[in-house]
């Protein structure tokens, strides 16, 4: 964004950091690994120990991304394939189920699942937008670890071969894996239920195939796979927050850029962390996840917008001097596309809800985009008084150079510039 939006100069980067450190990535998993690892000691969740359990996992990555680094890594990656073969394994008991195998079949005591048919699978369903973009909000949401490796190119060796690569054969494979799981579970959990059980649809799946003796064990594979994704995120915000610390914008830039004490950036992971404990504390009780996950996904949807309409800036006459020539590009119609799905995903969710189908049970429906717009808007405050209006008022303009930590890190670092000094050289 720093590429294409280049005046007011430091402002879409300050107005971007704002968001890098207020949203908690981690908080929506955090709670979803609370809930299966209580299920799994057969404990009635409660308010309380879900939210004491998800701080103990977020606590948990915070000490081996930020302390003990190569073994994070390796559990991660052993998590991330482990998740892999838990998808493989849901999809197709899900294919066998709808087959008739023996042993696949819904066990007696369970309701059989009628979701197939045309009438009932839109039964009860709001074909109002807000509720589309919520529900659409929630499918990005399980689909976004795909992409975590973007955060983290500057530690890839040849990265743009890497991406080439990866970045197709992850977009096939996830969508693979998640449509078929998701059919799956409309296979084997009747809507009823799946709408009483909130984030626990997996649970439900395996107690309905292989009895309620199996759920505890079966829990235990979704929360770890749900650690598995806890660990990728904070690995890659962290990070995130590091470069914004080399940027030079942040205040205590050097802390945030540092790899010290564990030659990892343990400021950025400790962010994250914080941020995340504050925003899982402080959602209410019964709209904890919807709301971590809306707050997470609107700025997200604002600069998808901001990056894809920037790239098509870039193919207009206006941006010829730019001279864009990247190694790797999006298809133009594929970068349309995205671009409109997110003006319609950053609009719609201001539009009211139908009656009777409120987006929270304690919060207006507009409270998350108001809370995300309202970051935005202390990140250009923050540039304005930082970056213009102090500078202008004491006769100074401020230029980046980087310089190199005592850790080995490089960083960008601000100096005020007296305008007399250029007003002289330019004499």
């Amino acid at each position: 964004m720093e590429y294409i939006y280049r005046r007011p100069r430091f402002m879409i980067t300050c107005f971007y950091a704002v968001y890098g450190l207020s949203i908690g990535w981690l908080s929506a998993s955090s709670v979803v690994f609370g809930e299966y690892t209580l299920h799994v000691f057969a404990i009635q969740p409660t308010t309380i120990n879900v939210r004491a359990a998800a701080l103990l996992c977020m606590t948990f990555c915070l000490i081996m991304h930020g302390a003990f680094l190569n073994y994070g890594l390796k559990l991660q990656n052993a998590l991330g394939f482990f998740k892999l073969f838990v998808l493989l394994m849901i999809a197709i008991s899900g294919l066998f189920s709808l087959a008739g195998v023996p042993g696949f079949t819904v066990r007696a005591g369970y309701d059989v699942p009628n979701n197939f048919t045309w009438s009932s699978f839109w039964e009860g369903s709001d074909i109002g937008l807000n509720a589309f973009v919520t529900g659409m909000y929630n499918v990005i949401w399980s689909y976004i670890g795909y992409s975590n490796a973007n955060y983290a190119l500057s530690e890839v060796r040849d990265p743009i071969r890497t991406i080439k690569r990866a970045a197709p054969s992850a977009m096939l494979l996830v969508a693979l894996a998640y449509v078929a799981v998701n059919v799956a579970y409309f296979a084997v959990v009747s809507k009823e239920d799946m709408l009483g059980g909130g984030t626990m649809a997996a649970a439900l799946f395996f107690r309905n195939i292989f009895g309620p003796a199996t759920g505890r064990i079966l829990s235990a594979i979704i929360a770890l796979s749900t650690l598995g994704n806890l660990m990728s995120i904070l690995f890659t915000q962290g990070r995130v927050v590091q470069e914004l610390g080399r940027e030079g914008v942040l205040p205590c830039s050097s802390f945030f850029a540092s790899n010290k004490p564990f030659d990892a950036p343990f400021a950025g992971l400790f962010t994250q962390w914080l941020v995340s404990v504050i925003i899982m504390v402080a959602a209410p009780p019964g709209d904890a996840y919807l709301f971590i996950v809306n707050f997470a996904s609107y700025p997200l949807a604002m600069f998808n917008l901001l990056i894809s309409g920037g790239l098509l800036l870039l193919y207009t006459p206006a941006f010829k001097s730019y001279d864009w020539r990247p190694p790797f590009r999006a298809w133009k119609p594929v970068v349309a596309f995205f671009f409109l799905s997110n003006v319609f995903l950053a609009i719609v969710p201001m539009i009211p809800p139908s009656p009777g189908f409120d987006v929270y049970e304690h919060l207006p429906y507009w409270s998350h985009v108001v809370l995300a717009l309202s970051i935005g808007l202390v990140g250009i405050v923050y540039w304005f008084v930082f970056f213009d209006w102090i500078p202008r008022k004491h006769g100074y303009h401020i230029v980046q150079e980087t310089v190199l930590q005592d850790d080995g890190v490089s960083r960008n670092v601000l100096r005020r510039i007296p305008n007399e000094v250029d007003d002289e050289r330019s004499a």
